[in-house]
């Protein structure tokens, strides 16, 4: 089966390896991808937001499977015009994907599914803001209600901060302060009218936020992650599925708009339970680079089943033993801003190392030579390691850590630190 990815990032070279490792496919295309990408699948020039251009993309190609990475095209409904083609896609469709698009969405959907979130008001004027944050109080929790990849949370105890991050959306969600530690759950999910919703829990992962070490500075899109999470309730996936995902997926449903694809669940494990923090329509990055490095099941019998229905008829995903950890490298300035044409050094150094792979982001080819390869985003790199534990997937994403330079990279030392000194 040929299979065609869309996106440019880090979740997409992980996506399009795993694709390029799996025994029923037999070719790896990418739109328009990036220079690491490109080393495991062939690269077209596409516009990721173009809905009619990525069908004919997939029709020339004669994809038998397009897989929709980022949260932009899936809110734009690039899944809908491929499927209107008849091409088989993994990707919820433009209306279900407002689950992510719209965080007043996500909330009522979850009112009406009754899973457990933070209490929560939609603010459009400076007076409304101001009475939600009075009536939770600190910690403040700042949402942009729309896209912001990654970064449009401020949580934060000063008000002032708080109040100037509202001013700065056009529609924000403003919520009580969840306590905690936080955990991503990823669901493959497909409906059909015979079989209803089927829903795959995938391993749970943990992935850092803050730019800065000991969770500190303002939030980034991710700056690492690891699974599994040892130290997480035995019964969390199957609360999760209870409580959580199948309950999501059949209020969707009720409402004519079935969800298929990835849904992500961002939890907060509270002293009063499991709350939804927020869904992700789509794969989350990084911790899809961990969780492909551990998933042992061929990913295209998966991602096809979501797509066309059968899911059910798919054998659940297989982990292998031990552990994966995801240390991501970011350019200068980064999260307020990001570098460009910064030449990068070393990757085929951690690259050659035992059980260590990078994963590329924000990449180009330029640099004095033309060919160098260079930074060209904020998230540049991700160095993912597998060991028999998260001590050495650790030590071993650090190792390649070590290896990588290029002018103001930023990684936290601390991925992955208090799993990994329980796990040792």
């Amino acid at each position: 089966m040929k299979t065609l990815v869309i996106g440019t990032g880090g979740r997409e070279h992980a996506l399009a390896r795993a694709l390029s490792l799996d025994p029923g496919v037999t070719e790896v295309h990418a739109a328009p991808g990036n220079p690491g990408i490109a080393a495991v699948a062939t690269l077209h020039p596409v516009d990721p937001l173009d809905g009619e251009a990525v069908a004919d993309l997939a029709e020339r190609l004669g994809a038998g499977l397009v897989v929709v990475g980022p949260e932009a095209p899936l809110v734009a409904g690039v899944a809908d015009a491929v499927a209107a083609r008849g091409i088989p896609v993994f990707g919820p469709s433009g209306e279900a994907a407002q689950l992510e698009g719209s965080k007043t969405f996500a909330k009522d959907v979850m009112a009406a599914a009754g899973v457990p979130t933070a209490r929560a008001h939609t603010c459009t004027t400076p007076e409304e803001a101001a009475a939600a944050l009075d009536e939770f109080g600190p910690t403040y929790v700042v949402k942009d209600d729309g896209l912001a990849a990654g970064k449009g949370v401020v949580v934060t105890d000063d008000r002032a901060e708080a109040l100037a991050h509202a001013a700065a959306c056009e529609r924000v969600v403003i919520e009580e302060f969840l306590d905690g530690p936080e955990v991503s759950l990823f669901a493959l999910c497909s409906w059909s009218e015979a079989d209803g919703a089927t829903v795959y829990p995938l391993q749970p992962a943990q992935d850092f936020k803050r730019i800065f070490d000991g969770d500190a500075g303002p939030n980034t899109g991710g700056m690492g992650a690891y699974t599994p999470l040892l130290w997480a309730p035995v019964d969390l996936v199957e609360e999760v599925l209870r409580d959580v995902l199948q309950p999501t997926v059949d209020e969707m449903a009720r409402r004519g708009t079935p969800f298929t694809g990835l849904l992500y669940a961002g939890l907060a494990l509270t002293s009063r339970g499991i709350r939804v923090i927020e869904f992700n329509a789509r794969f989350g990055d990084p911790e899809t680079q961990p969780l492909m490095a551990l998933l042992d099941s061929p990913l295209s019998p998966l991602l096809l089943g979501a797509a066309t229905g059968r899911l059910g008829e798919v054998e659940p995903p297989r982990w292998k033993p031990g552990a994966a950890v995801a240390v991501v490298m970011a350019s200068k300035g980064y999260p307020e801003s990001s570098s460009s044409g910064d030449v990068i050094t070393g990757v085929e150094a951690a690259d050659a190392l035992p059980d260590v792979h990078v994963i590329h982001a924000g990449t180009a080819l330029g640099g004095p030579a033309g060919d160098d390869l260079v930074t060209a985003g904020g998230r540049v790199l991700a160095v993912i390691a597998t060991g028999d534990d998260i001590a050495a997937a650790r030590a071993a994403a650090y190792d390649g850590v070590a290896r990588i330079a290029f002018d103001g990279a930023q990684s936290r030392s601390d991925i992955a630190l208090h799993s990994s000194a329980s796990s040792a």
